[in-house]
C-alpha cells in the first residue's frame, strides 16, 4: 500500500521559511517522481514542484522558483520541500504526491494527506 505522510507545514510571517518533508512506502522509491501540489481556498489544485528520485531531475512552478528548493534523500525515502521567502499568496494545503512515471509529468496518482501552510502578511 502506497502511503505518503507529509509534516512541516504550519503559520509563518511573510518573508519566513518552513521546511516540508514526505515520508514514502510501500513502493519503490526510485520507480516513481514525487511531487508536490498545493490548493488554496477557491482556486484549483496546481502543481509547485517535483523530483525525479531516479536522476535527481527537478521541475518548479514559475511562481516558486528562486524560493522554493525540492530534495530527495533515497536512503530514508523521504523527499523535503524547502521553501523560503514565504508569501502570502502561498498559503494553501500542501500535498504530496507520486507521478505516474519515474520523471515529472504533472500527473499525480497517490495523495498524501495534506499540510496547512498559512502565511501571514
Amino acid at each position: 500500500e502506497v502511503q505518503l505522510v507529509e509534516s512541516g507545514g504550519g503559520l509563518v510571517q511573510t518573508g519566513g521559511s518552513l521546511r516540508l518533508s514526505c515520508a514514502a512506502s510501500g513502493f519503490t522509491f526510485d520507480d516513481y517522481a514525487i511531487g508536490w501540489f498545493r490548493q488554496a481556498p477557491g482556486k484549483e489544485r496546481e502543481g509547485v514542484s517535483c523530483i525525479s528520485s531516479s536522476d535527481g531531475i527537478t521541475y518548479y512552478t514559475d511562481s516558486v522558483k528562486g524560493r522554493f528548493t525540492i530534495s530527495s534523500d533515497n536512503a530514508k525515502n523521504t523527499v523535503y520541500l524547502q521553501m523560503n521567502s514565504l508569501k502570502p499568496e502561498d498559503t494553501a494545503v500542501y500535498y504530496c504526491v507520486t507521478e505516474v512515471a519515474h520523471y515529472c509529468s504533472g500527473v499525480a496518482n497517490y495523495w498524501g494527506q495534506g499540510t496547512q501552510v498559512t502565511v501571514s502578511s
